[in-house]
């Protein structure tokens, strides 16, 4: 069959589905189940696990034999009841399995399988509505070691997970807001692919209900980081009166938090030397440029310029900033 025909018809929207999701739709290779007397028959213990997902109605069952001595997966084999994309994402799953543990299955997510699913590293092998499909793979993955393991399948989520397509974390979307100063839904995006497939995680009112989105873990998170600034900023009214590590976390706080993401963003940075005070007062800030602005010739104008006026304005006015 040509790849028109199970996904329905021809034109542009088929050209997102790679090859391959096209001949594992129409020539699965895993598909089948494995009864109790196959496995004993390797020395191995039959695993069945059923998962389906509400929001679309597909369901896969995954059957596993596993090899009683290294617990290593000699089989695996399943049946999808769903649309073509299921199929090929269930069939590239159960084939993943083979070969490895039932602990080194556990971790292979669905991106593992979209991207086994591709036909060039960098193009997606589906349409971003349907990459929701493949979420059952990691679901079921985990039923299946949690009947194997005799324990509950959510053991093996130690942190809640926003975007269950691409599989990231609560704790890592906040994380890279914070480190890389992100004001947008789509910067997160680009940065950790958690609302790039089916969104549903962006916004409410996508293909499936969440527990919470992008766009409140962003609000949440940038209130956070007004709050961590205005104390950091109000521990800068004793600033003489701080030890020289005190000092260091003050300037590198307000440095952490308006000017490095400018200087990241140019494909530069810079870092923090020494604090020298003298005798007239003044509070000598020393720093040294690093990538591009190690050779930027606002490094002593314009840059300069910016890095101490923030300063001055958070820390004292005292301060000057010497490039070495």
């Amino acid at each position: 069959m040509a790849k028109g025909d199970m996904l329905g018809g021809g034109g542009a929207l088929w050209d997102e589905y790679s090859d391959i999701v096209a001949d594992r739709m129409n020539n699965p290779r895993n598909l089948g189940e494995i009864t109790e007397e196959e496995a004993e028959a390797i020395n191995c213990k039959l695993v069945v696990a059923d998962f389906g997902a509400e929001s679309c109605g597909d369901a896969v069952r995954l059957y596993w034999a596993v090899e009683n001595e290294t617990e290593i997966i000699k089989i695996s084999k399943y049946k999808s009841f769903g649309c073509g994309t299921a199929i090929a994402s269930s069939d590239i799953m159960a084939e993943l399995c083979i070969g490895k543990t039932v602990d080194e299955a556990v971790k292979i997510t669905n991106i593992d399988v979209e991207k086994a699913m591709r036909d060039e590293p960098d193009t997606p092998a589906v349409p971003p509505q349907k990459m929701h499909c493949s979420v059952m793979a990691y679901d079921v993955i985990k039923k299946a070691a949690a009947q194997y393991k005799g324990v509950d399948m959510e053991s093996f989520e130690t942190e809640y997970i926003v975007c269950e397509c691409a599989r990231v974390t609560l704790s890592t979307v906040k994380e890279v807001i914070k480190l890389n100063n992100l004001t947008t839904v789509e910067q997160i995006t680009d940065y950790t692919k958690a609302g790039a497939f089916c969104k549903s995680c962006i916004k409410p009112g996508g293909h499936e209900k969440k527990d919470i989105y992008l766009v409140d873990i962003l609000k949440e998170t940038r209130e956070e980081m007004e709050k961590e600034r205005l104390e950091n900023s109000a521990t800068t009214d004793n600033f003489r009166d701080m030890s020289m590590v005190g000092k260091i976390k003050a300037i590198e706080a307000v440095l952490d938090e308006n000017i490095r993401p400018m200087l990241v963003m140019d494909g530069g940075n810079m870092e923090l030397l020494d604090i020298k005070e003298d005798d007239h007062g003044n509070i000598d800030v020393y720093i040294r440029y690093l990538g591009a602005c190690s050779t930027c010739a606002t490094g002593s104008t314009g840059t300069l310029y910016a890095i101490e006026s923030t300063l001055k304005q958070q820390i004292d006015e005292a301060i000057r900033v010497l490039p070495v």
